[in-house]
């Protein structure tokens, strides 16, 4: 075992004995160009406990942090918050090599994790509002069902006043340094929105029914301690506002524009498109799939209140990269959102209508009739799509006056 890694203490009792991922750069076809952390810690209460492991291949690097505070064999309870294989992947392992008295989940964090390595007999499930004594401190149990998992909870460590709040508040980040306040703002706002958009967007609903009722709790909280990335301390109004704000998903004067293009021509008409745009008032961003990742349209949905996709024929079908973003972004449900399609084509054309299909297949409010053109836009063409992305911006303008 690597004895190296050393445990980071958070709180008089905490300490943060997670891993740190330099160099993932994929999450279920989410791109984490910054890699990313898998947190865990470990409370030295009379009972004491560990909350969440580590994927896999990081246990000896957790077991050498938490060797650094005290002997892994002294743990009594683990406390499985989340049982995605990012933080149970080392969990039967851990407690093979620990023994602990008990390991406590969900109830549906219990039967997950049955069907992951058979361990289900073994997990203690626990019920929303239900309190955990260590001895010397206790932890209160608040279900979160998809946030983003059926399994998932927070739990609350009342003499610390710290919310380990699984994948929820986290973001894909490696960072050498443990909290918000050390790390660049700018940086983690960036990778928080990214999180939400590609990660949590679809349960947005959930979202701000969860942020409402913890606000009645009236839970003094002085860390937020994620699993993904930095912890919260100095910006923890910030970042619940911010999940408000891209739950609500309210209209704004942004659009984007989604294609791909197989001679240009498909190009040429989201640039006329821009142009209307503009002519209304309304800021946007053209993202060509040739050189765009689908984690990044999501990212700008996030912020934007229309899109307009655009594709061309391939063997009377949309262009594949169109195909693989719109079925990526399908998933996320978006709200609130207008939209148009346009594309070319040279025989058949298909595939602008299956845009248009795919666009009514996620509640986008669609805008207009499609833009279809037969091989390259002439002048008329050019000026329909400028038309079209006059016509989106109008309309975004009037929906954001209701």
């Amino acid at each position: 075992m690597n004895s190296i890694a050393k445990a980071i203490k958070i709180s008089d009792s905490v300490y943060w004995v997670g891993a740190v991922d330099w160099t993932v750069r994929d999450f279920h076809g989410y791109q984490t160009g910054r890699g990313t952390t898998y947190n865990a810690y470990l409370i030295m209460a009379d009972k004491i406990t560990l909350v969440d492991t580590v994927k896999d291949q990081f246990k000896d690097e957790l077991l050498s942090r938490i060797s650094s505070v005290v002997d892994p064999g002294k743990i009594d309870y683990i406390i499985s918050n989340h049982s995605e294989m990012d933080h149970s992947g080392c969990l039967p392992e851990m407690i093979g090599i620990i023994n602990p008295e008990k390991v406590f989940a969900s109830a549906a964090g219990q039967k997950t994790l049955e069907s992951h390595f058979r361990i289900g007999s073994k997990i203690t499930p626990v019920k929303n509002g239900e309190d955990l004594s260590l001895g010397n401190m206790n932890i209160s149990f608040i279900e979160t069902k998809m946030l983003h998992w059926p399994d998932s909870m927070f739990s609350y460590l009342k003499e610390e006043q710290i919310l380990f709040s699984q994948d929820a508040f986290g973001m894909h980040l490696a960072v050498d340094k443990l909290f918000d306040d050390q790390n660049n703002w700018e940086i983690i706002e960036e990778e928080a929105e990214k999180y939400f958009a590609n990660i949590l967007m679809p349960y947005s609903n959930l979202i701000l029914k969860l942020l409402e009722s913890v606000q009645a709790m009236h839970l003094p909280i002085k860390i937020v301690a994620t699993d993904h990335g930095p912890l919260w301390r100095s910006n923890i109004g910030k970042i619940m506002a911010l999940y408000k704000q891209w739950s609500e998903h309210k209209p704004v004067s942004r659009a984007i524009i989604v294609y791909d293009t197989m001679w240009n021509s498909t190009a040429v008409m989201a640039k006329a498109i821009g142009e209307g745009l503009v002519e209304s008032g309304v800021e946007y961003k053209i993202l060509p799939m040739s050189v765009s990742h689908r984690s990044d349209v999501a990212t700008e949905l996030l912020k934007s209140s229309a899109i307009i996709a655009g594709s061309p024929t391939l063997n009377n079908n949309i262009f594949p990269t169109m195909a693989d973003v719109l079925t990526y972004i399908k998933g996320l449900r978006l709200s609130n959102m207008i939209g148009a399609s346009f594309g070319s084509y040279g025989w058949s054309g298909e595939a602008v209508a299956q845009v248009n299909d795919y666009l009514k297949s996620m509640n986008v409010e669609i805008v207009g009739d499609p833009v279809k053109i037969k091989y390259v836009p002439t002048e008329a063409d050019l000026k329909a799509c400028f038309e079209m992305g006059k016509l989106v911006g109008t309309t975004l303008k009037a929906k954001i006056k209701q």
